[in-house]
């Protein structure tokens, strides 16, 4: 299956200028949704994965299927007060300000071999905060897997040494590449 064909190119959102990658049809069928899951699971098969962990919230449309995949726990990375037990918390730097993520202090044992997931790679922010939240508990990060990558934002060289793993890169903010 082509998932390329599945990604839906949205020109000028969420303001002119910007090439938005919709994932929506992706969603919106079981056939591209399971071929989706299949594809991201596949390099990781064999890499002792015992948690998938994702950043909300797309992030999790992908880690809990994928961690079913791999037969492993999900572990969800949340803004600031959404999770109902003690935390720990990773703040950075945006563009234009700041942002915070929050893990359950018990999520991850450590030695656990994680694998990270999220929809998107573009500057790697949300997923270096992730890297950082999980090795704050001594996880054993196998690699980042990815549905899109944007490769013009560099966002990889910001996970590095962390292998990562996208399905379906972009060049440009083209529509058509």
């Amino acid at each position: 299956m082509n998932l390329r064909s599945c990604v839906r190119a949205v020109p000028d959102f969420p303001r002119p200028g910007i090439m938005f990658r919709d994932i929506t049809p992706i969603l919106a069928s079981a056939t591209a949704m399971r071929e989706t899951i299949r594809q991201l699971a596949e390099p990781w098969r064999a890499a002792g994965i015992t948690k998938v962990v994702a950043a909300e919230a797309r992030g999790f449309v992908f880690g809990a299927p994928l961690a079913l995949e791999l037969n492993a726990g999900f572990i969800p990375v949340r803004k600031p007060g959404k999770l109902p037990w003690k935390t720990e918390r990773f703040s950075y730097d945006l563009e234009y300000g700041s942002d915070s993520l929050e893990i359950h202090t018990d999520a991850i044992t450590a030695g656990d071999r994680v694998l990270l997931v999220d929809d998107l790679l573009a500057t790697g922010g949300t997923m270096e905060a992730c890297v950082k939240l999980a090795r704050q508990q001594q996880a054993d990060i196998a690699g980042a897997a990815f549905v899109i990558e944007l490769t013009f934002l560099n966002g990889r060289a910001r996970l590095a040494p962390v292998p990562v793993v996208s399905l379906l890169t972009y060049n440009t903010e083209e529509a058509d590449e």
